[in-house]
């Protein structure tokens, strides 16, 4: 493999790591927001429990998270300052965005919140779940807002060489972008959705003693799954025929490359909407939750709509090729001058650490999901640390 095709592989890998970290936390946050509503509303000590205990597994993936992102932007300088020569003005603006109004404020109401628990009124702390949330989102807004500028350059002018801002509404109105973010939006919702529907199907297995615990888990999560997987699939199918206008090499190419990988992303797709839809009517039933063959099922389940993401996410970035700017800047061009052995080295470097922070957040957040929830005197997402 040449220096171009390692390059391209290293930013694969970290951003496709990246990105599975990044569903689970929004997804995670929606859910834990959505409890600890329910449990200022109603005053219902389960609903606390499960604030606490969701709560934890969020935090932990937001922290491993936040960690491979860092690794991921040393990837613009390294590999690739030919875009940030050439776009920067443009294609940087969303993400510094991203970082001084979505990260710093999503981070501080995070730490509010983590601290706050039993400190401030209930109202605050509800209030801050949901900062946390928003501002989550809003991140990934300013984030999918600048990978719209690079299938789609919107916005600019060339002077004297380089790309410079003239319209910054023309990013927001890019057409690669709105549904490209909704779609990204239900992906980690779904994302939750399973996740908590598998953690809870798999305590039922172990025969648990936290019957009411569970239940009230897996029908968030199975509702929450049958809500977003829909609007999923719609915002999916959505963004095709606005491929077909603005990228028509886009379908030959992924199809040239791994067409396969396409058919089955939508199938997962299709086959969660199916499963969910099902599952739903059978959660009001006690019995539901001793058949062992449907709970392996929704255990099993957890991984494919990672999967399926990454798929999405191979469609959305291969098919580009050979642009890294669409229409305006090859990944040849915009490559930095770093020599075959420099790469496979950092390649490596890169992958070890990844792979390093997948395993550390698999570990601690299969360790956290085991346990289960905690007791109703034990010491709430506060003290996350020791709690590990």
């Amino acid at each position: 493999m040449d220096a171009l095709g390692l390059a391209r592989l290293q930013f694969a890998t970290t951003t496709s790591f990246h990105f599975l970290f990044v569903l689970l936390t929004l997804g995670l946050v929606t859910s834990v927001a959505v409890m600890q509503t329910r449990a200022t509303l109603s005053a219902d000590p389960v609903h606390a429990r499960m604030t606490r205990f969701w709560g934890r597994l969020y935090v932990v993936n937001y922290a491993l998270g936040i960690a491979t992102g860092i690794v991921m932007e040393f990837q613009f300088g390294l590999n690739w300052s030919g875009l940030s020569t050439f776009a920067g003005d443009v294609f940087g603006a969303p993400l510094a965005l991203e970082t001084l109004v979505a990260f710093f404020l999503e981070s501080t109401f995070l730490g509010l919140w983590i601290f706050g628990w039993d400190r401030v009124n209930k109202w605050v702390h509800l209030a801050l779940i949901w900062l946390v949330a928003l501002t989550a989102f809003a991140s990934a807004f300013w984030i999918m807002m600048a990978n719209a500028f690079l299938q789609h350059p919107a916005g600019h002018e060339l002077r004297d060489g380089v790309l410079r801002l003239v319209d910054f509404s023309a990013l927001v109105a890019n057409p690669t972008f709105g549904t490209a973010f909704l779609h990204v939006c239900f992906a980690s919702l779904t994302v939750g959705g399973v996740f908590l529907t598998g953690v809870s199907a798999y305590h039922f297995l172990r025969r648990t003693p936290e019957v009411d615990f569970f239940r009230r888990s897996l029908r968030l999560g199975v509702v929450l799954t049958a809500v977003a997987t829909p609007l999923l699939v719609g915002f999916g199918f959505g963004q095709f025929p606005i491929v077909r206008e603005y990228q028509p090499d886009k379908f030959d190419t992924v199809g040239a490359v791994d067409g396969a990988g396409l058919g089955f992303m939508i199938q997962i797709g299709f086959a969660l909407l199916l499963a969910s839809w099902a599952t739903v009517p059978l959660l009001f039933r006690d019995w539901v939750v001793r058949l062992r063959f449907p709970l392996y099922l929704m255990v099993l389940g957890i991984p494919l709509p990672f999967v399926a993401a990454i798929g999405g996410w191979l469609f959305r970035e291969v098919g580009r090729q050979p642009w890294l700017v669409q229409g305006l800047l090859t990944t040849q061009d915009a490559m930095s001058h770093v020599d075959r052995d420099q790469l496979l080295v950092s390649f490596v470097a890169f992958t070890g650490v990844f792979v390093a922070l997948a395993v550390a957040d698999w570990v601690l957040i299969a360790r956290l999901a085991r346990r289960g929830p905690v007791s109703s005197d034990e010491a709430p997402v506060s003290p996350l640390v020791p709690a590990l």
